[in-house]
Order: structure tokens, then C-alpha cells, then sequence
């Protein structure tokens, strides 16, 4: 008989402390949403992060574009927002009108991988001039073959992939090639989902599209990565090349924007500290490139501070080298 009553408290203990830690997690609750080009990052961050807080800490992580996961950030509901490149001016005034003061933290460092369909043999590298002749407002409805683009090439149908104009890749790619953030034909194939990205470039032999270096290297086999000559000749995205400033104009810093008013949570302070600690480790782990150890370490400074602001003015930033970023992060 004290056996079964003694089972049955266990029991009842047991269920009673499962749905504790639940009800827990449900109130430690750390919301970020954005950029589909840092939610590889994040996401491992916040795994590992559970995982360390074995379920006392609830982190949620969407992907609604660099532009999506500011609109959410600055109305207030989320606590991060993840950004593939800085804050622009109308979202600034935005977050000023409801009062979020955010603290910008780069985390990483990304190329912006050109690609065509493995069955092309005609491209082996391009001049921005040409992605500009394909990309630029003017091209939709006229710029419809690649022969158009260079008379060598041949006469058969330009068919063009890339993010959507929610995303912070779609922006900074405009800004480089094109001279104008969001200045792009619209006659393309669009997705915030860059797995669609790569179907569409790998189903079409006339095919060419754009988006983050790190989900070219996890689809390496099934695209042809192309050189882009940004005025020094051509250069492949690589490690070494992004991270030495010779693959211009499409190496970029991306980030996460955290609400100040989040860091009463004594979670969020935890999660972001966590995610600065072991974003080297981590950042490599998903294939992309981590900022040297220095860069962090003045991230960790600015951040214990509570340094709010950005160091880029709002505007849309081309060409910025990881040692320009330490420079600006340094205050020098």
C-alpha cells in the first residue's frame, strides 16, 4: 500500500515539475525574427543556448527578411531582430516613434555568392557592369537574353532568381550592383526562402541568381559559382577572400539588433552574452565567416555598456572591410 502511495506522489511530483519547467520556459521567452541570411547563425546560437538552459529558457527564431524582422522589431514584438545589413534611416524613425532603443551588434562576416546552372558554359566570370546590365530598373521587360548582356553570349532566355525586397541581401546586392537600395527590375523569380532559390538556378540551364555565400557552400555540387570582377579582376567568394577585402563589392558584415528595454529580462542578457561568447565557434559551424576575435570582443564592450545606436547613419553602406568595421566599432 506505501509502495503504490509512494508511486503515486513520484508521479504526481514528476508531472508537477515537468509542467513547472514548461510553464517556465513559456515565460523566459527570448522572440527573434529577420533575416534569413542570419537565422543559420541564431538558430545554432539558440539550440545550443536551450540546450545549455536545459528548457528553462524558450527562444523562438523566424525568418521574415531583414525589412519584416525590423517592421516586428520596432513595433516592439520581438525582442532581436536579426539583420543582413544596418538599420536604414525610415527605420530608425520608426523604432524612435514607439520608443526601442536598440543596441547593433555585428556578428559575422558574408559574401554574396552569383550563381548559374552547372550546365552553363558560356559565363566564367562577371563585371558588375554586367549584373548591373541584367539587374537595373531598366532592364525589366527588355534585358530578356544573355546575349543582350554580352553579344558572345548566347541567344536563348535570361531567367534571373533572388531574394525578395523584404531582405537585407535583396538590399545591399541593389545598393552594390545597381547604385540604389531596392532599385532592381521586378520581372525576376522572388523568395525569402533561398532553398527556392537554389531549385529554381539548378532546374533551369538559363538561369542565374544571388543570395548568401554560406547556402552556395551547403549546395556547392548542384550550382557553378561565378568569379565577379569588381574592378581588380575576377575573385571567387571565399574565407580568405571576404575576409582580406578583395571581394568587392559583395562581402558585407551582417548583425543582430537587440531592443534595450528586452535586457530587464536577466535571459536576454544571458542569451546575448551567450551568443557573442560562442558566435566564432558556432558562426564557422554554419559556414560562414566569423569577424576576428577582436571584433567581438568590442561587440561584448559595446554591449555590457549598453552603447545604443548605430555606427552607420542610416544609410545603406557598400564595400565596408572587416577592419573598417573594427575601426568604427572602436570609436577611432
Amino acid at each position: 500500500m506505501f509502495k503504490k502511495i509512494f508511486s503515486c506522489m513520484a508521479a504526481v511530483m514528476m508531472i508537477a515539475t515537468a509542467i513547472s519547467t514548461s510553464a517556465s520556459a513559456e515565460d523566459k521567452t527570448v522572440k527573434i525574427d529577420g533575416s534569413s541570411t542570419v537565422y543559420p547563425i541564431t538558430e545554432a546560437v539558440a539550440e545550443e543556448f536551450q540546450a545549455a538552459k536545459r528548457g528553462s529558457v524558450r527562444v523562438t527564431v523566424g525568418i521574415s527578411g531583414t525589412g519584416g524582422g525590423f517592421k516586428k522589431f520596432c513595433r516592439g514584438e520581438i525582442d532581436i531582430s536579426d539583420a543582413s545589413r544596418p538599420i536604414l534611416k525610415k527605420e530608425m524613425d520608426a523604432c524612435a516613434e514607439q520608443k526601442i532603443e536598440y543596441i547593433e551588434l555585428p556578428v559575422a562576416y558574408d559574401g554574396l555568392a552569383v550563381m548559374v546552372n552547372m550546365k552553363n558554359t558560356w559565363v566564367n566570370s562577371l563585371t558588375v557592369a554586367d549584373l548591373k546590365k541584367m539587374w537595373e530598373p531598366a532592364a525589366q521587360g527588355t534585358v530578356k537574353k544573355w546575349n543582350q548582356v554580352r553579344p558572345e553570349w548566347p541567344d536563348t532566355s535570361l531567367k534571373l532568381f533572388g531574394p525578395g525586397a523584404d531582405s537585407g541581401t535583396f538590399d545591399y546586392f541593389t545598393e552594390a550592383v545597381v547604385g540604389k537600395s531596392k532599385a532592381s527590375r521586378g520581372d525576376f523569380t522572388a523568395s525569402e526562402d533561398d532553398n527556392i532559390l537554389v531549385q529554381g538556378i539548378t532546374g533551369d540551364k538559363n538561369a542565374l541568381g544571388y543570395f548568401g555565400l554560406a547556402y552556395y557552400e551547403e549546395n556547392k555540387g548542384k550550382l557553378k559559382l561565378v568569379p565577379i570582377d569588381g574592378g581588380q579582376g575576377p575573385v571567387l567568394p571565399s574565407e580568405k577572400t571576404v575576409m582580406d577585402g578583395t571581394y568587392q563589392p559583395l562581402s558585407r558584415p551582417i548583425f543582430i539588433y537587440v531592443n534595450k528595454s528586452s535586457m530587464s529580462k536577466p535571459e536576454m542578457k544571458e542569451f546575448v552574452e551567450f551568443y557573442l561568447k560562442n558566435a566564432p565557434k558556432l558562426v564557422k559551424q554554419v559556414k560562414y565567416i566569423p569577424l576576428p576575435a577582436n571584433a567581438y570582443k568590442l561587440a561584448e564592450e559595446r554591449f555590457a555598456k549598453g552603447k545604443t545606436g548605430t555606427m552607420f547613419g542610416g544609410e545603406a553602406k557598400v564595400g565596408v572591410k572587416i577592419e573598417d568595421l573594427l575601426k568604427m566599432e572602436g570609436g577611432k
